[in-house]
């Protein structure tokens, strides 16, 4: 049987002395953590080791003997440490020796063939494995789970051994808690056993948090308590809570910052970076905030802000522009250009020429004003199509009387336009995420016009393809069973016939005016949910991204392992297999996966082909919706 000790990477110039360690049976493992010195009284030792035990819950034992002959001259000093094996009883019993002088070593270990203590003793072939303890300390060893795919293969057959090694050597911190400047009875060699590794701004930085924790826990409570207020449960106030992106986002990061401040310990180390990558994200974000403030108030950018945004509200131009002359109606050409929507455009030279009477200009109008020249356009003849004259000129009239009651509400808030924006600039001081969330309900409430065109005419086109759908069914003798959800059979009268052809003519020559009026603004309407798509992705990112873990695995990328890998340092004949164990960091991609923080994402993610099915039928898109959330 071959045995694999793990002897740490700076015990090797240690004195003589004994291997203190655990004894991992399954794996046939012995991990060495520290050397005992003399001189030493064996009672000491043990009562130290059962201090670390019940400390720790780890099984720490003498596992044998270290002699380092090449500071050690005396030869009587290894058949001394031989006898140590009847004070300090286990199975197996590792003998390590450097040799003098050289940079070879000897392992053996010995194990009684019979309980008696004369019985003759076994000797089994070592496999010394050297690992730097402080890495491995200080490191985390992912599951295979996390791993790519290339490396979990050959993970998982040593992940059980080298979690044990890796748990070994992380709870027994507390036997590398004494130095050499330690006035104790027992003297040991370890990575700390030159000095405590500690740093007096950390230390401060500790003694100061709590209090701060504590001051922060009493103003969260506050705030919580404060939002849960009844007054906030009522219905105008909770739809509109519901709402806004802002509301999410402050609530998200009341939640983040209530976790960071939680005087509860973190049960383990991934709680422990979940709250690491929080602070450091809230941090980052109001470092962000605080600049992007910095950067608004000067030059006075919120007086230009204003400026620039009331033309684009109202659609007032800031040069005259004359008005569009009212498009011509081409003439119809027959009996299906009579009742139909579409009219044929002049034929020359066998070519289909296409002719865009009264299209919008270019010109220097910007937000409504362009908004009402689109509907003048369509109220004529867009593209050479011939429109449904009274339905057109009724839609027209009904979103141009929609978009003076805008420029009128827009008109009265005018004088008040920059004094909000600089109130809702104080706000970026909680952070850039904030700010682009006010942001974005600023575009949804300066395009509530759009977005309310967009809802009649979706609901219109719905009705009528739902309309055209039942009366389709009406002809070929079917209807749909609302109480079993499916297409039946059914025999209709020779006057439900009639009717029915009658809607169904109707509804399919108005259903292009419908529709192009539903297909203009569902466009205008995807172009608004784009850029608010974009600002919600970008905050998001700075939600979900664990900047801390990344910046560990930059800088420490030890302390997130994704395994080990071994290099030979010496492999002879009849000398032991000396390996050199290396941590393989864990890939940057598998750390954002392993550690990417909740977001406060409430926008539902649609398929490109459920997507185009809500289009195609004429379905609202709530962007702000779940999808298991009831819609209006």
């Amino acid at each position: 049987m071959v045995l694999k000790a793990f002897f740490p990477t700076c015990c090797a110039s240690a004195d003589s002395g004994l291997l203190v360690g655990r004894w991992v049976p399954e794996q046939s493992s012995a991990v060495v953590l520290a050397v005992v010195h003399f001189p030493f009284i064996p009672v000491q030792v043990k009562e130290l080791l059962a201090q670390v035990q019940q400390a720790s819950r780890v099984g720490v034992a003498v596992l044998g003997t270290w002699c380092h002959r090449r500071q050690e001259p005396e030869e009587s000093l290894g058949h001394f440490l031989e006898g140590l094996g009847t004070l300090f009883s286990h199975e197996p019993w590792l003998q390590l020796c450097r040799e003098r002088g050289s940079k070879s070593w000897s392992c053996k270990a010995t194990r009684r063939q019979g309980p008696a203590p004369l019985a003759p003793a076994c000797e089994d072939q070592v496999m010394l494995i050297f690992y730097d303890q402080r890495k491995v300390l200080l490191s985390q060893l992912h599951p295979p789970a996390a791993l790519p795919e290339r490396q979990a293969g050959d993970a998982t057959a040593s992940a059980g051994g080298l979690a044990a090694v890796f748990d070994t050597v992380a709870r027994s911190d507390v036997l590398f808690q004494s130095d050499r400047f330690d006035e104790g009875p027992v003297r040991l060699t370890h990575w700390q056993s030159e000095g405590m590794e500690a740093s007096i701004l950390v230390e401060l930085a500790k003694r100061a948090a709590g209090p701060v924790c504590l001051l922060l826990a009493c103003l969260l409570s506050l705030v919580s308590a404060a939002s849960a207020c009844r007054v906030f449960r009522l219905w105008p106030l909770s739809f509109i809570w519901s709402k806004l992106s802002t509301c999410e986002q402050l609530r998200h990061r009341l939640d983040q910052l209530t976790l960071v401040v939680s005087a509860h310990r973190a049960e383990g180390p991934a709680q422990l970076m979940r709250k690491a990558n929080a602070l450091v994200s809230v941090l980052l974000d109001m470092a962000l905030g605080l600049l992007l403030l910095s950067w608004l108030h000067r030059k006075d950018r919120f007086a230009q802000l204003a400026e620039a945004l009331v033309p684009v509200a109202d659609g007032s131009p800031q040069h005259p522009s004359p008005p569009l002359p009212t498009p011509p109606h081409p003439r119809p050409l027959g009996l299906a250009a009579s009742h139909s929507d579409l009219a044929a455009c002049p034929v020359t030279g066998g070519h289909w020429a296409c002719w865009w009477p009264g299209a919008p200009r270019r010109g220097s109008q910007t937000g409504h004003r362009e908004l009402q020249h689109l509907l003048q356009w369509l109220m004529g003849a867009p593209a050479g199509l011939k429109m449904n004259r009274a339905l057109d000129q009724v839609l027209g009239r009904f979103f141009l009387y929609h978009i003076h009651l805008w420029i009128s509400y827009i008109h009265l808030m005018s004088p008040f336009i920059e004094h909000i924006l600089w109130h809702l600039g104080l706000s970026a001081c909680l952070g850039l995420t904030v700010a682009l969330s006010i942001l974005s309900d600023i575009i949804s409430l300066l395009t509530f016009h759009i977005y309310c065109f967009y809802v009649y005419g979706a609901r219109l086109y719905c009705l009528k393809i739902h309309g055209l759908s039942s009366l389709w069914r009406l002809f070929r003798g079917k209807k749909w069973n609302v109480l079993r959800q499916r297409v039946d059979s059914c025999s209709y009268d020779l006057d439900q016939l009639f009717i029915g052809t009658l809607l169904f003519t109707i509804l399919i020559f108005l259903l292009p005016t419908t529709a192009l009026y539903y297909l203009v603004f569902t466009l205008l309407r995807l172009l608004v949910v784009t850029v608010q798509g974009l600002v919600h992705l970008l905050v998001d990112l700075i939600n979900s991204l664990p900047l801390y873990s990344l910046g560990l695995r930059l800088c420490r990328p030890y302390r997130l392992a994704a395994g080990v890998k071994f290099r030979v340092l010496e492999h002879e004949a009849g000398r032991p297999l000396r390996l050199l164990m290396q941590i393989n960091p864990l890939p940057f991609s598998h750390v954002v996966r392993t550690y990417r923080l909740p977001s406060c994402g409430c926008h539902p993610k649609h398929s490109w082909g459920s997507l185009c099915r809500k289009l195609f039928f004429g379905e609202l898109i709530y962007p702000w919706r779940q999808r298991g959330d009831k819609q209006d």
